[in-house]
């Protein structure tokens, strides 16, 4: 890896950070209904993730790939209720699954010196790789505060230091 590509490694690894966490509490076992805001219960939250997780790893793999990017579209509000809505009747296990799988296709494509900016939602401005994993970390940051609020501190007595970062 050469230097230039240093400061990308470092924001890639403070998502596997925020990814492990967000894991780590699923994988506790709780009662996952609780609701966090008005309108959100916990495996919501992991559903809204998922879905925004996977438009970025399309985005991104279509714009390696050479193809038109096809971003989504809509108010945030309502971009953000779809994300909800379709991941309702989801497992955790199997969104957690979809979330892994994602954060891996992203990983293939964000070291690719092609690619310079990826589109984050249609009338939205595009992002630079390092953007966009900012954005998405501090999305992910913000939710898992917001549930260990709700739901009491997870520490790494309670599973988070038994994840590998390649296990994505």
């Amino acid at each position: 890896m050469t230097d230039k590509k240093e400061p990308l490694k470092a924001t890639v690894e403070i998502l596997r950070n925020e990814l492990e966490q967000l894991f780590a509490f699923f994988e506790r076992g709780l009662d996952y209904h609780k609701m966090v805001y008005e309108l959100w219960n916990a495996k919501d939250i992991l559903g809204h993730l998922t879905f925004w997780h996977e438009s970025f790893a399309r985005n991104i793999s279509d714009v390696g790939k050479g193809i038109q990017p096809k971003p989504l579209k809509g108010k945030l509000s309502e971009v953000n209720r779809q994300s909800v809505e379709t991941t309702k009747n989801e497992s955790i296990e199997n969104l957690i699954k979809r979330l892994k799988d994602a954060q891996n296709t992203i990983e293939a494509f964000v070291f690719e010196d092609t690619i310079h900016q990826i589109p984050y939602k249609k009338g939205s401005r595009d992002y630079t790789k390092t953007e966009h994993l900012e954005v998405v970390s501090n999305h992910i940051h913000k939710h898992l505060k917001d549930i260990q609020r709700t739901y009491g501190k997870t520490n790494k007595q309670n599973g988070i230091a038994g994840l590998k970062p390649k296990e994505f």
